[in-house]
């Protein structure tokens, strides 16, 4: 089989962010669930949310990648671009993460630093309680990121995930999240990504060139 340059493709990379997403989804959850924080995760809350205050400022500007209105503004961006798949991917993304967070939040109602955390930073006007697992930035900025990269070339792949590490660290660093709370976001986002991919395709990056030669290499065309 050849495939043609510019064609919608579905890739196994998708199912298999999907099912490592969800695999990875579910141990956080099996942790959170029992609603304590373990001594590692603590370390770790505790070397990033003990940083210096100078931070502050960065990682609360930073945070609003992943705030709800990041998901229509991709899509905003993507029709300009010409880009009407990505467009929906990026919507689909959105709805994905509102309906999985909430669902989500039903099962686990794990607190967040601010009462799990004695003696934790809150920072920037951070809420101090709430249900903190799942991270829902991150999950919208993982998700969103795991769409957009095969649209984009070069170094510019690289850029949705710069954002997706910001986004977790800010929110560790402001006293809003767990680590497992970031990592269980990571995976949800993940997975979401995956199954929006898989339902939407992704358009094929090869250049016409490579699309043109035969996929094996004894001259058989598949």
């Amino acid at each position: 089989m050849r495939v043609v340059s510019g064609r919608i493709i579905r890739r196994r990379a998708d199912a298999v962010a999907a099912l490592a997403g969800a695999g990875l989804f579910g141990l956080c959850a099996l942790v959170a669930a029992t609603g304590r924080v373990p001594a590692p995760e603590r370390h770790v809350f505790s070397w990033i949310n003990g940083l210096p205050d100078v931070l502050t400022q960065p990682a609360h500007l930073a945070q609003y990648l992943g705030v709800l209105a990041i998901g229509p503004v991709v899509a905003l961006v993507a029709l300009v671009a010409r880009r009407p798949r990505l467009a929906a991917a990026a919507l689909l993304v959105t709805a994905l993460k509102l309906v999985s967070e909430r669902l989500v939040w039903r099962v686990i109602t794990r607190d967040r630093p601010g009462v799990t955390e004695p003696g934790a930073h809150i920072r920037a006007g951070t809420p101090t309680t709430g249900v903190s697992f799942v991270s829902g930035h991150v999950v919208l900025v993982t998700g969103l990121a795991w769409v957009a990269t095969p649209n984009l070339h070069g170094r510019w792949r690289w850029l949705p995930w710069v954002a997706v590490v910001i986004v977790a660290f800010a929110r560790i660093y402001l006293g809003a999240h767990n680590p497992l709370d970031v990592a269980g976001g990571f995976g949800l986002g993940l997975a979401i990504g995956g199954v929006t991919n898989l339902i939407l395709g992704v358009p094929d990056g090869r250049r016409p060139s490579d699309a043109a030669e035969p996929a094996v290499s004894d001259g058989r065309a598949c």
